[in-house]
């Protein structure tokens, strides 16, 4: 017995596509169009109320600036900001859906900051109040004897809105010229088997030290790089990405992504496979085969110097902590004693200390889409100019660590050598504040008399008043207002 005839009536659908075309696109516009618009919509709304979140939540989280003072006669090498860096990574946290797009909960930062204040120089560390407890202890762990004071933001001073009639500024993010499997030159390449052990290491920090002590009254340096701590699930993508880079270089296939229809299609071309290799047993293909894969173990032996050092120095730098970076500078300067050509090619030369050709380097993130503060076609030159200037201030000011360009991938290795405390005796650079023991004091050109009041600095919170011995110096060579020192 058979069922009822089943008949498929493609009349309608043959009427439907033979309207005019302007018609059809009228309807199919009707029909689907609306899709991607309410997809875009949903989308939008979706960025939008998790922006929201994020900004009430993060208002609940209370930031603290904190000084730090070196010890005198600091030897301490890089090694030791990388092991407070490494304590520090602990930072990071898990969310899941609900804390995420309902609380508004998301990654935390902190940023380590350098700033330069007529030629006053003071390391700061901006981070959660709820963190201090960690960084103290991080910092302590490696230098007992410095001393961590909380002060008020310097950054006060700086323009919001560009032009301005008093200051102008140079500022940019820097950015790494290659992917971020690549590392950078780190302070390891820097020390040398020669010479007395003191000055083995040739410290980096020299050249930035000597530069921010050379400014006048009236210019100011902000250097800063925020860190992201990152989240395991991120780290094993990372992993992925260098291990494909090492594939790249040694000449390897890199399996691509795979979707559900490429899988089914390729598990039938490997039956397919299978079985004409069953049915036809083609032995001089299948030897050949064999050799091929015999021989892929000793393509490392036929690796350039180059590619060889890349694949060492990868699987380095993938094998430590690492975190998510965004890294400024900024110089501002009352526009009677600006000379943005010493700050920009200075801390220039002080990055470029750190290129490697055959690896990785960093650079001012110029071009067209680029957060400097340059601008290369004429047209609306003025306007875009300062649009820029406005953005590269707010981005410091606020420490934004998703405005500007996607955050890099550096490890602690490469961070130390960017941000560590100079060693005194390679960069004695006078203007740095200090500490002896648990006491901090003067910078050496410090004018004072008998009685200094500290809470002349705007960063203080509490007034102290000690007795030093007196002596006479320049008027003009006074600190600084804004710095924030202990």
């Amino acid at each position: 017995m058979y069922g009822p005839d089943i008949v498929i009536n493609l009349q309608p659908l043959v009427d439907f596509f033979s309207l005019p075309a302007d018609v059809l696109m009228l309807k199919l516009l009707l029909m689907v169009g609306w899709m991607p618009i309410a997809i875009t919509f949903i989308w939008g709304a979706g960025q939008v109320w998790l922006k929201y979140v994020r900004t009430k939540w993060f208002l609940t989280h209370k930031q603290v600036l904190l000084a730090i003072d070196i010890p005198r006669g600091n030897a301490q090498t890089p090694k030791a900001v990388e092991n407070m860096l490494a304590y520090l990574a602990c930072e990071h946290g898990t969310f899941n859906y609900h804390e995420e797009w309902w609380e508004g909960q998301f990654q935390l930062s902190l940023s380590l900051e350098i700033v330069s204040i007529d030629g006053y120089i003071q390391y700061l560390i901006r981070a959660p109040e709820k963190w201090k407890g960690v960084v103290e202890t991080s910092i302590y762990s490696q230098y007992p004897n410095a001393e961590i004071t909380e002060v008020d933001d310097y950054v006060g001073v700086g323009p919001s809105k560009f032009p301005d009639d008093h200051y102008d500024i140079w500022g940019s993010e820097f950015v790494l010229t290659k992917d971020n499997a690549l590392p950078i030159k780190t302070y390891i390449d820097f020390e040398d088997t020669f010479g007395e052990p003191e000055v083995k290491y040739k410290d980096t920090m020299a050249a930035l030290m000597d530069l921010m002590s050379s400014l006048k009254k009236g210019e100011q340096i902000w250097y800063q790089i925020i860190l992201i701590p990152i989240h395991p699930d991120y780290w094993s993508k990372l992993s992925v990405t260098s291990e494909d880079r090492i594939k790249k270089i040694v000449g390897e296939k890199i399996k691509s992504k795979e979707n559900i229809v490429d899988k089914a299609g390729n598990a039938f071309i490997k039956l397919l496979g299978d079985l004409s290799e069953l049915v036809y047993s083609i032995w001089g293909d299948i030897e050949e085969t064999k050799k091929e894969e015999k021989e892929e173990p000793f393509k490392m032996m036929n690796l350039k110097p180059s590619q060889k050092k890349q694949v060492e120095a990868i699987q380095e730098k993938v094998g430590k902590l690492c975190y998510e970076v965004k890294i400024r500078f900024i110089y501002l300067a009352e526009k009677e004693v600006m000379n943005k050509n010493k700050a920009a090619n200075g801390f220039g030369g002080f990055i470029k200390q750190f290129q490697v050709s055959d690896l990785n380097s960093l650079k001012p993130d110029t071009g067209a889409k680029g957060t400097a503060t340059k601008i290369n076609y004429p047209i609306f030159y003025d306007a875009r100019l300062n649009k820029r200037k406005r953005k590269v201030m707010h981005n410091y000011k606020d420490r934004e660590d998703t405005a500007g360009r996607t955050p890099m991938v550096l490890s602690i290795e490469e961070l130390a050598t960017l941000w560590h405390f100079p060693i005194e005796i390679v960069a004695n650079a006078p203007l740095i504040q200090k500490v002896s023991g648990k006491k901090v004091e003067p910078p050496a050109s410090l004018p004072f008399s008998k009685d200094v009041v500290a809470s002349d600095d705007i960063f203080r919170d509490k007034s102290s008043t000690e007795n030093f011995d007196n002596t006479i110096v320049d008027s003009n060579d006074s600190p600084p207002k804004n710095l924030p020192f202990a």
